[in-house]
């Protein structure tokens, strides 16, 4: 169990300190990666300094790192999806009894740093029985799988459903949740892990068969109630085909195109239009691509859903009912290490990106830019710029 630190002790954990974040500079390879220190920044109105516990590489970064995510901003920028942390500071509006309690965010970019402000408006609480680490793999992950499952496809005890990447960190969380509730699964994966998905309840197909989706039809030949397909690209036709009537394709991804050269937007385009198609004629079957942050104009709604959502997924966790698919623990320095890990094909889970120390000379540096900044600003003030 992780113990809540008094206010007090977690504001004092910041002072003096400095924040380290990874930067992605451009198009580059893993190495390519920047990791800097700056001063820590300060929460504003309605607003939270975390102090990172757990961060984690999703596919979402993989694809940003070679400039393919659909949204992502202009270089440079510090990503990550999500994180884990305590509330070391609050700012104004906030209730400054938060600080010092532990909370899982959703942040898109910004959360490979040892510090994030984040809105508080956006926190879901942690349960103190569960680790930071593994509550991290279940973040976006889990909020991904359980609104797809339950709020995109809803799907009922007794359905098949076809998950594409069983063993990955979505998979991997989808396949537990389906199991709960009482779905049959058949889940795809490379051979080292079809012990693993054996183990949760699923049929396991090498991912890697060259008949792969007449193995698949063979497993339900009158077809499936839900595919969950990341993989998008002409595969997706063959996911369509396997839905039986009144079945739902969810499309969460374009992953066979993610070291394609051009556009990073043509295969989503490309993938929305066949969608909005097969949506259109009479064949009794749905397909629908799954976006995260869709319904986000509706901001209170939003973040209700949202919070909601992953706070039955956190249950679950500290019930012991999900268990948590953690690859490796890796500090935020080594993020090179962690992308490289996470792009290899051979883990399960998450990696995950953990605090370390930073170097002494480093903070120094830190806190003279810092102080450089301060004079600096004085002295535009004295000019009146």
């Amino acid at each position: 169990m992780e113990n809540t630190a008094p206010a007090t002790a977690a504001a004092a954990a910041t002072a003096g300190t400095v924040a380290t974040q990874v930067v992605l500079p451009g198009v580059v390879e893993p190495d390519g990666l920047q990791v800097r220190h700056v001063a820590v920044p300060a929460p504003g109105q309605g607003e939270v300094l975390l102090a990172m516990e757990a961060t984690g590489v999703s596919f979402a970064e993989q694809q940003m790192r070679r400039g393919k995510y659909y949204d992502q901003p202009p270089f440079p920028f510090v990503p990550g999806y999500d994180l884990v942390g305590r509330v070391a500071a609050t700012g104004e509006g906030v209730d400054p009894a938060l600080a010092g309690r532990r909370f899982a965010a959703l942040t898109k970019t910004g959360g490979w740093a040892s510090h994030v402000v984040v809105a508080a408006a956006d926190l879901v609480e942690v349960p103190d029985s569960v680790s930071s680490a593994d509550a991290e793999t279940l973040v976006v992950n889990g909020i991904t799988a359980w609104q797809m499952l339950h709020r995109t496809a809803e799907v009922d005890a007794g359905d098949t459903i076809v998950v594409l990447g069983a063993n990955g960190g979505v998979g991997s969380a989808l396949v537990q949740l389906a199991r709960f509730a009482g779905v049959r699964v058949i889940g795809t994966a490379s051979r080292r892990h079809h012990d693993r998905l054996r183990a949760l309840g699923v049929t396991p197909v090498d991912y890697r068969d060259p008949d792969l989706y007449g193995r698949l039809r063979g497993l339900a030949p009158q077809g499936v109630a839900a595919v969950f397909d990341h993989v998008g690209g002409e595969g997706v036709v063959d996911s369509f085909r396997l839905l039986a009537p009144g079945g739902t394709l969810v499309s969460y991804g374009t992953a066979s195109t993610r070291d394609a050269a051009g556009s990073s937007k043509a295969p989503v385009l490309k993938l929305f239009a066949r969608l909005a198609l097969w949506n259109a004629l009479p064949n009794s079957r749905h397909a629908h691509f799954f976006n995260i942050w869709a319904g986000r104009r509706r901001l209170d709604a939003f973040r209700a859903r949202l919070g909601a959502d992953l706070g039955q997924v956190f249950a679950l966790l500290a019930e012991g009912r999900l268990e948590p698919q953690v690859a490796a623990r890796i500090p935020l320095s080594r993020a090179a290490d962690a992308m490289r890990l996470a792009e290899s094909g051979t883990v399960a889970g998450k990696v995950v990106l953990v605090p370390d120390e930073v170097r002494e000379e480093a903070r120094e540096e830190a806190r003279e830019e810092a102080r450089e900044g301060t004079r600096e600003g004085a002295r535009d003030g004295q000019s009146g710029r």
